[in-house]
């Protein structure tokens, strides 16, 4: 039996960020307003518009002046790739623009180019909960089938423009979100005080899905040696009892997730979510040109996992928790932590077990950290820094699961957490939840001075990527 120690050759290690959640620079040098521009309070509240003359996301952490600086310490710390994602509406303001604003694509030009100088490869996510939010406004986001031309405009330019410069690309962020959070992963908006219907989330999700697959094609018409992945937000998902109604329960809430997962891998809508389309009276357009476009297949699968859920046959018998964005059933066999989430190592190896099981593709774990209230103290060396041990508790735990999913014959190209250096949360729209290897001095009343500290987990992660996962059986 293969001990492997080790993590495979060439598995890449790195680090992942979102460009609304660092950047800021919110409309500096042409970018226009996007979606997650508005959503001042976090994702579930409606949005702000026009939008307050203060909000954290209008300066992030100021990436956008910071680079070198960051990409530096992330050099430092030997990272083999780097996720980031390129602002829709930085290239394109209003989404449905005639001519890019080139004043955006050198900004990522030169961002690039400090990756290539510390040998990072960069790996793009083409559209990270943000888009132009005139797009929102003018067509009601992507449940209008004009954004799937605007999308693959902008998407063309990024493969011509980065051909030969990025090899790696996700089409959406966690795309099984608009289901949860349409405007935020979707652009949707409530017409006359009503809820976004479920016909309107699987239209737009659908738009989603075509464009994700004609962008496959284009990117390997343009450069065969792209490769192009979906992204979804995993979880595992547990039955509540052995009931074998909860049983089924676990199946179906799986599959409500997994099967944006299907039609990325498969190219065609499986015939369990067209039940479950039926039964609850979901109609929308399917052209037979859609039908074709689904076809082109995705190279790879990524996944951001931070909790697992459970299922039950009758979920109002149990009590609820936090997830990544939606809600879970509460487990009692795990622990929470202080934000609700439910922390559970082993869920990540079921997952991958899952994905590998179901698809046989190589799979990206693109996301995966712990968000914590951390103290800035006094280092002893007239700096500062932060005693995360908890955080590195929580994420050996979780590699060492990705080691034995790996051992169990998973193909995992890589490991990027979530994230390397402190930026504003996505779900509370927060300072507060830390994620980082490297502290920024930035508050939620926006104080601070911007300044990085190095954490303690930085230089674990740095022997963890020196030795290659080596360190991970050291005390």
């Amino acid at each position: 039996m293969n001990q492997m120690k080790s993590f495979p050759e060439g598995f890449l290690w790195g680090g992942a960020i979102a460009a609304n959640q660092c950047e800021g620079a919110a409309q500096e040098d042409g970018k226009g307003l996007s979606t997650a521009d508005v959503l001042i309070h976090g994702v579930f509240q409606k949005p702000q518009i026009p939008v307050p003359d203060f909000y954290l996301k209008k300066e992030g952490i100021d990436l956008y002046h910071r680079y070198k600086e960051d990409i530096a310490l992330f050099a430092e710390m030997g990272f083999k790739t780097f996720r980031f994602s390129i602002s829709w509406a930085r290239i394109f303001p209003n989404g449905d623009d005639d001519c890019p604003n080139m004043k955006g694509l050198q900004f990522y030009d030169s961002f690039i180019d400090e990756l290539e100088k510390y040998h990072i490869e960069p790996l793009v996510t083409i559209s990270h909960y943000e888009m132009p939010l005139n797009l929102s406004l003018k067509y009601g986001g992507w449940t209008d089938r004009r954004l799937i031309d605007f999308y693959l405009k902008f998407a063309e330019l990024l493969f011509r423009h980065y051909q030969g410069r990025v090899k790696y690309w996700l089409t959406f962020n966690e795309i099984n979100m608009i289901l949860h959070a349409p405007f935020n992963g979707g652009g949707l908006l409530p017409e006359n005080g009503k809820e976004v219907t479920l016909n309107q989330k699987y239209q737009a999700a659908h738009h989603q899905l075509v464009a994700s697959a004609l962008a496959v094609k284009l990117a390997h018409k343009i450069d065969p040696n792209n490769q192009v992945g979906c992204m979804i937000a995993g979880s595992a998902v547990y039955p509540i009892s052995p009931d074998p109604e909860d049983v089924m329960a676990a199946v179906w809430k799986d599959r409500r997730s997994f099967f944006f997962a299907d039609v990325h891998c498969r190219g065609m809508y499986p015939g369990y979510i067209q039940r479950y389309f039926a039964e609850n009276n979901i109609s929308f357009e399917i052209t037979e040109e859609d039908k074709e476009a689904l076809k082109s297949t995705v190279d790879f699968i990524s996944i951001s996992y931070y909790a697992s859920d459970c299922a039950a046959a009758h979920p109002e018998a149990y009590g609820n928790t936090r997830g990544n964005i939606a809600s879970s059933i509460r487990n009692p066999k795990l622990i929470l932590n202080e934000y609700g989430y439910q922390i559970d190592p082993i869920g990540l190896r079921y997952v991958l077990n899952q994905l590998y099981d179901r698809y046989q593709k190589p799979i990206f774990i693109v996301e995966n950290g712990v968000g914590a209230k951390d103290e800035l103290i006094p280092d002893g060396e007239g700096s500062y820094t932060v005693h995360d041990i908890y955080r590195i508790d929580i994420l050996k735990k979780h590699l060492l699961q990705v080691r034995e999913a790996i051992r169990d014959g998973v193909k995992v190209l890589g490991y990027t957490s979530w994230a390397p250096i402190d930026l504003i949360s996505q779900s509370e729209n927060s300072l507060e939840k830390r994620y980082g290897y490297i502290y920024v001095d930035r508050h939620n009343d926006g104080s601070g001075t911007l300044a990085r500290y190095k954490k303690k987990s930085f230089y674990w992660y740095q022997e963890l990527i020196r030795t290659n996962g080596k360190s991970l059986d050291q005390q």
